[in-house]
């Protein structure tokens, strides 16, 4: 019997990449008032200089193990102390921050370095003002919690995914526990985040359902694992052939009524 739901966050109930979208939007329309440069152009620039050069740095493996992406370290300042990974991190982000403006205006003809850290500072602060739930986020958690136990399982810093809730305080009382896997000590697809989760739940595997969007993080790893799933699929993306899922679905509004037939 089905007595537990493990949901992602990121992309599953915050749509974090509109935030994004929308922050990087908006410091790069600011970077357009100044310096001519198309604000779609930059963008554009932004977005792959931000990987490649988040990939330099030394820390690059512990974001990996924890599940911190580039667009992430644009914005956190990753002031956990529990873990050296983490101490690193807050010695070096601010750097990344500015250097992945600073190149990504150079490689359009704009050498300007204070400017750069400018666009770093504006970019942290329109990402804090423009926090996205999907339109049945709150509806679809307030349906499940009736019947079942929800725990809510994301990659990412402590401070970072804290952040994020502080943003959207209406999730939080929904979820009996919420573990990040920073604080964990490793991140999905790691199968033992899982089975960790499953004891505070006191749940057996057969007893809990995982959902998420990501077929990497979220649908691997509970599979590791051997726990059902759910892949929310929104954007209809084609499947991997060398990661099965349970069922998938294309919004969150699917899945009370899918839960009641596969009872």
């Amino acid at each position: 019997m089905l007595k537990a739901l493990i949901f992602d966050l990121d992309d599953t109930l915050l749509w974090d990449k509109k935030s994004v979208k929308e922050s990087l939007r908006a410091a790069c329309l600011e970077a357009e008032d100044e310096t001519g440069v198309a604000h779609a152009a930059l963008e554009h620039t932004l977005r792959k200089e931000a990987v490649e050069l988040y990939a330099s740095y030394d820390t690059y493996s512990f974001t990996k193990k924890i599940g911190i992406n580039p667009f992430e370290g644009l914005w956190g300042e990753f002031s956990d102390k529990t873990n050296i990974g983490f101490r690193k991190m807050y010695k070096v982000m601010p750097e990344y921050q500015k250097k992945a403006w600073t190149n990504s205006l150079f490689q359009h003809g704009i050498d300007n370095p204070e400017l750069g850290q400018k666009l770093a500072e504006r970019f942290r602060y329109h990402r804090k003002k423009l926090p996205f739930l999907y339109e049945d986020t709150l509806e679809v958690l307030s349906k499940l919690k009736t019947d079942y136990q929800l725990f809510l399982l994301t990659n990412g810093a402590p401070t970072l995914q804290d952040e994020k809730l502080n943003m959207t305080p209406q999730l939080i009382p929904f979820f009996d526990y919420i573990l990040v896997s920073g604080a964990f000590g490793i991140g999905k697809p790691d199968p033992a985040i899982f089975n960790h989760a499953l004891k505070l739940l006191s749940v057996e595997t057969n007893e809990a359902v995982m959902v998420g969007d990501n077929l990497n993080t979220d649908i691997l790893g509970s599979n590791r694992a051997g726990i059902k799933n759910i892949w929310i699929n929104r954007d209809n993306a084609a499947p991997d052939p060398a990661i099965s899922f349970d069922w998938e679905v294309s919004s969150l509004s699917e899945i009370p009524s899918l839960l009641s037939s596969v009872q």
